[in-house]
């Protein structure tokens, strides 16, 4: 009788959570009452903390371990989370562990996995520790699994098939898989379309367009995101125009068209126009325009957002938190930008890169190097990339810290295996000219496996200036010229170098040439924000 009046108590409880914190206060109760371990009561605490806006999947992580992890619906709840956040490898972990527990994977369980599988393609982008052919191998193991099952004939489960095959760059197994589909519907069509557009195969995406059965609002949708990953921003936006009804992914597809060819200011107005058409901002959408917001310095427009979201006490976590942090470091409020980094439970390795970047470039060099030495002692969650390295050689170079950013670059090829590209190289050479080792910057542009670039030996002539070298200078604008990349800012350069040397001859030749190429002197501007 105690019991069950204890539970007529609880369920009633579960069913209106709408926090964290009631998570907890829930927690409390069942433990004192002895029912922790109630099957009901838990996948209920861990469906709404791992799946609601308002819950914490880090929670629901940390109540999952707590339990025998060999319920298959909260194994399933877990697995479906973590497929939409920014680790969707650890989807599959769980998967490998329902397996090995034998805690008799479901439809639902190959559904969500074989998505996380084709998310997790790209995992090595978000720090995720995979490469995009190891995912293919363990999702064509999973397809033998389905087989084995008996659900091969489930439409969804053959929709996330066609998906995984097909982000995992697999496009012929994911056309025969759609060519097998006895019941296709408008989501399969639009799943093999995108994935012809995103090989670039448009004639194969043309006949498919042709032979589909109805064209509704995502077949519009698949048109847009064909112009947007093109290019083609002018006729994506025709597409939108002419659209009979407008969905929330048409705004996605389109204000995130208007980012990619870094047309901010378009994105940011159509996010307005968005609004004025009283259309509900989804995460995505907010994901977009934060970008935008970041790229143009839009500051207040971000803190707008992040307090409506507050208001509404919307979970800000996984990309939505990056997106948030990254805005911040990069408009310059670094207090603010804290406050978000701190307050995510799971931080992805670009949340942490933004945050390091945001420091560096800011002028907090140290706190920069320290949140970096943070992030080396969670190398089992977490590893840094390339970018990583690149936030933190600009801050070696800020700071003047010489033998450390080269002990850094060597880590980065020797510890971690990430071969340099040119804007490591454009690092280093920008700390060691920076600091007046103009011959070290100039011999490891000439070292470099990779053609240099006009932004090195930009670097290199501007350093010249500083530091009074004219012979190094007159060779920076030689490869200058031979890249075929001298601007009016590269003639003015070399004539100041002369005129502090007193050489005027030299002085009046650079002008003079200045003046037979034509070269404009152009002025400079800047951006700020208004209202």
């Amino acid at each position: 009788m105690l019991m069950r009046a204890t539970l007529s108590h609880i369920i009633p409880k579960l069913q209106r959570l709408s926090s964290v914190k009631e998570v907890e206060k829930a927690q409390a109760i069942i433990i004192k009452a002895g029912l922790y371990t109630h099957p009901y009561i838990i996948a209920n605490l861990i469906a709404f903390s791992a799946l609601s806006p308002l819950g914490s999947l880090a929670h629901a992580q940390a109540m999952f371990q707590d339990t025998k992890m060999d319920d298959a619906f909260i194994c399933n709840t877990m697995i479906r989370a973590y497929t939409n956040s920014v680790f969707p490898i650890k989807a599959i972990y769980i998967y490998n562990h329902m397996q090995h527990v034998n805690a008799g994977p479901d439809h639902f369980t190959y559904n969500f996995v074989l998505k996380a599988c084709a998310r997790a393609s790209r995992c090595e982008e978000e720090g995720g520790g995979c490469d995009g052919f190891g995912v293919a191998r363990k999702g064509a193991e999973i397809h033998g699994r389905v087989l084995k099952s008996g659900f091969e004939r489930d439409a969804y489960i053959q929709n996330s098939l066609v998906y995984m095959y097909s982000q995992c760059g697999l496009v012929g197994l994911a056309r025969r898989m759609f060519d097998e589909m006895t019941d296709r519907s408008v989501a399969s069509w639009n799943i093999m379309i995108m994935a012809y557009d995103q090989i670039n195969d448009f004639k194969s995406a043309d006949c498919l367009i042709d032979l589909m059965p109805e064209k509704n609002v995502v077949s519009w949708n698949t048109l847009i995101a064909r112009h947007v990953r093109s290019g083609n921003i002018e006729a994506a936006r025709k597409v939108f125009q002419e659209m009979p009804e407008r969905d929330a992914v048409s705004w996605n597809s389109i204000i995130a068209g208007y980012v990619q060819v870094k047309d901010y200011a378009g994105a940011l107005t159509i996010f307005d126009e968005m609004q004025i058409a009283k259309v509900e901002a989804t995460e995505v959408t907010l994901i977009s325009v934060l970008g935008a917001c970041a790229e143009t310095g839009a500051l207040e427009m971000g803190r707008t957002i992040h307090e409506s979201l507050k208001e509404k006490n919307h979970k800000i976590e996984g990309y939505l938190g990056n997106a948030l942090v990254d805005t911040y470091a990069k408009c310059g409020n670094l207090s603010l930008a804290w406050e978000v980094f701190n307050e995510l439970k799971m931080k992805p390795v670009s949340c942490w890169n933004a945050m390091i970047m945001g420091l560096a470039v800011h002028g907090y060099y140290q706190q920069a190097l320290e949140l970096f030495a943070a992030m080396e002692l969670r190398l089992d969650e977490i590893r840094p990339n390339r970018v990583t390295f690149i936030g933190v050689l600009i801050a070696c170079s800020h700071q003047g810290l010489v033998e450390e950013g080269r002990q850094y670059f060597n880590r980065m090829i020797k510890v971690y295996k990430i071969m340099p590209d040119i804007k490591h190289y454009g690092c280093m050479v920008d700390l060691l000219s920076r600091w007046g080792l103009l011959y070290g910057a100039w011999q490891m542009i000439e070292a470099m496996p990779l053609p240099s670039t006009a932004v090195l030996w930009r670097t290199l002539l501007g350093a010249c200036r500083v530091h009074g070298n004219a012979e190094l200078a007159e060779e920076s604008f030689r490869q200058l010229a031979k890249l075929e990349a001298l601007s009016d800012g590269d003639y003015v350069l070399l004539s100041n170098i002369y005129a502090e040397s007193e050489r005027w001859d030299d002085v009046q030749r650079v002008r003079n040439e200045m003046i037979r190429v034509g070269v404009p002197k152009k002025l400079g501007s800047s951006n700020i924000e208004m209202r």
